[in-house]
């Protein structure tokens, strides 16, 4: 079942949270509110008490003979007086007979009914004065500031919960711009670039999005080249076997000649599937290589003992020149694999005359040839598949194309690397790289 998108749960997540701050908010208000109401309260009923206290020092008239504008003035405030000190809590009536003010809440009336009052005392001779007020006079004062409160509260709930929605839409429309192009992405249709905006987690994330589609469609471009040319090398031997069948059934051809092509297009056809087929086993998981300490300078001398007829028959001298020992951490099987390719390669392109070397030396192989060489630009792409192919098939005798980039990917694959350089005309160079044992490195460092 699919789950709520990210703008909506952003949007609830941050509306509880708004709606926690607002309750505390109101919360605390409130108790802030009702202690400065009742602080205010008090502080009233303490002037008022003062005041009275004062007509009465300066009046010859007893207490409940008070003025008329001063009962007024209770009368309005819904205030009265009392006058006896008894009515008063304990420790009120303790501190007025020290002779002090006091000031509070208090319950009076009836046994079975009393109310809560505020209350201000004062000790006046020849009795006490106790103004009070009722509880729920002062309560009514404080229904203005309730209301202001849950006003602002509500105004501000609705501010943040606006701010809060254009918050998450903000925050998951680059998200959704993402999602919509790898939607596309997967349809097969290559997407624009996502615009890289919003926090720096989602940027990366657009970034990230845009190199894995700009990867994704090279590799796409590169997997179309290469069908392209592997169809193209599987048509031209086929072609060519067709053509003498047909020639053969026309009676237009020796046969033996065109056996001879046949077979010699034939096993141009099984290379390039072996090596189709090594190209595909090197890009499986389960591909692996097998390190161990090994000595190149075996591996070069078994490598030239292996095309030592076919370089005689090409006329060309090969050799090994080794130290010994050469040692490297490697795959044995895997570098003999690559020596080999190399020396296939170079006796291809070598003349009569020419000659081919394989030098061996601690973590490194080198196979030299006096071949025509590559030019500077083709270095750089030499172990591209077929490049070489493309650039050289109609100048010179190529294998199928393939060969180098399985040098290379056998080369990476042991945690090494490989790399050409070659003065056309004069000698081209094929060094690999690859790991050396931690004595032999020790040994081969200057004194």
């Amino acid at each position: 079942m699919k789950g709520s998108g990210l703008r909506s749960r952003l949007f609830r997540a941050i509306g509880v949270v708004v709606i926690i701050c607002v309750a505390f908010t109101i919360g605390v208000g409130l108790v802030l509110t009702q202690r400065a109401v009742q602080s205010a309260t008090l502080n009233d009923l303490a002037h008022q008490a003062d005041l009275i206290a004062a007509a009465q020092r300066n009046s010859v008239s007893s207490l409940r003979t008070l003025p008329s504008r001063i009962k007024a003035i209770l009368y309005q405030k819904h205030e009265h007086l009392l006058f006896h000190r008894s009515d008063l809590p304990p420790w009120a009536q303790e501190r007025l007979a020290h002779g002090q003010p006091v000031q509070g809440t208090m319950s009076y009336g009836a046994a079975d009914y009393r109310d809560r009052y505020y209350f201000a005392a004062r000790s006046v001779n020849p009795g006490t004065l106790i103004v009070i007020r009722p509880e729920s006079t002062a309560s009514s004062l404080l229904s203005p500031y309730v209301w202001g409160l849950l006003v602002a509260a509500a105004a501000g709930g609705l501010l943040a919960a606006l701010a809060a929605f254009l918050l998450a839409r903000r925050i998951a429309r680059p998200i959704d711009r993402i999602a919509a192009a790898a939607r596309t992405l997967a349809r097969g249709t290559h997407p624009e670039p996502v615009p890289v905006e919003g926090a720096a987690e989602i940027a990366t994330l657009a970034t990230a999005f845009n190199d894995l589609a700009a990867q994704l469609q090279k590799a796409q471009e590169a997997e179309r080249n290469f069908l392209l040319s592997v169809s193209h090398e599987l048509k031209t031997p086929l072609t060519a076997i067709r053509g003498y069948a047909e020639a053969v059934e026309d009676g237009a051809v020796d046969p033996r000649e065109a056996a001879a092509t046949v077979a010699s297009e034939a096993r141009r056809l099984e290379r390039l599937v072996r090596d189709l087929l090594d190209l595909a086993r090197m890009n499986r998981t389960d591909f692996s290589v097998h390190n161990t300490e090994i000595d190149l300078g075996e591996v070069a001398e078994d490598a030239v003992r292996r095309y030592g007829k076919q370089a005689r028959s090409f006329g060309v001298a090969l050799w090994a020149v080794t130290e010994s020992p050469a040692p490297a951490i490697a795959d044995a099987d895997r570098v003999l694999q690559v020596v080999s390719n190399l020396v296939e390669n170079a006796l291809r392109l070598t003349p009569a005359g020419g000659e081919v070397r394989v030098v061996a030396e601690p973590g490194m192989l080198r196979v030299e040839d006096t071949g025509p060489g590559l030019a500077e630009a083709d270095t750089e792409h030499a172990f591209e598949r077929f490049y070489l192919h493309e650039r050289y098939g109609l100048e010179r005798k190529v294998g199928t194309g393939l060969g180098l980039a399985i040098v290379k990917e056998l080369t990476l694959a042991m945690g090494g690397e490989v790399d050409v350089e070659s003065r056309p005309g004069t000698l081209t160079v094929f060094t690999v790289r690859l790991g050396v044992p931690k004595v032999a490195a020790r040994e081969t460092l200057p004194a």
